[in-house]
């Protein structure tokens, strides 16, 4: 079994899938979705690793991605009436991001009654990686991969 195969079947497990572009390979869950009349919200926990496989190394990065679209009554979305459309990013650190969502983030103003592991989807990925013998990178940014 190759390392990009044991990947995708973790990212199965999760329930997520990997997906690639340009050699960069992305992890995408999504931990909360909140659908209301004519908008939706979401929180979704990216991870993206490149595998050099000549240098036996794996780059990895993680962050938090928030994100609103529709119609909002005001104070929902943003601060207006009318269509609102927001999105924020929370990058993690270069030791990654631990922890759970509710010391992390508060989406939408309330609290979400739940826990997502980062910690653990990272572990996962680098203990596989050096099992196949690849070196394990954590990356500030995904410019950096």
């Amino acid at each position: 079994m190759t390392l990009l195969t044991g990947i995708q079947n973790y990212a199965k497990s999760i329930p997520s899938e990997v997906k690639e572009s340009k050699g960069i390979h992305e992890l995408t869950v999504i931990v909360a979705e909140r659908k209301a009349f004519l908008s939706t919200q979401k929180l979704q926990y990216v991870a993206k690793f490149h595998i050099l496989d000549d240098q036996k190394l794996v780059r990895f990065c993680e962050m938090l991605k928030e994100s609103g679209a529709g119609i909002s009554t005001g104070g929902d979305l943003d601060s207006s009436p009318g269509f609102g459309f927001k999105t924020e990013t929370y990058k993690s650190g270069g030791a990654g991001r631990e922890g759970s969502i509710e010391q992390q983030s508060s989406l939408f103003g309330k609290k979400y009654e739940y826990r997502f592991d980062f910690k653990n989807v990272r572990s996962k990925i680098e203990e596989l990686a050096r099992v196949e013998g690849y070196q394990f990178q954590l990356k500030f940014t995904f410019k950096d991969l």
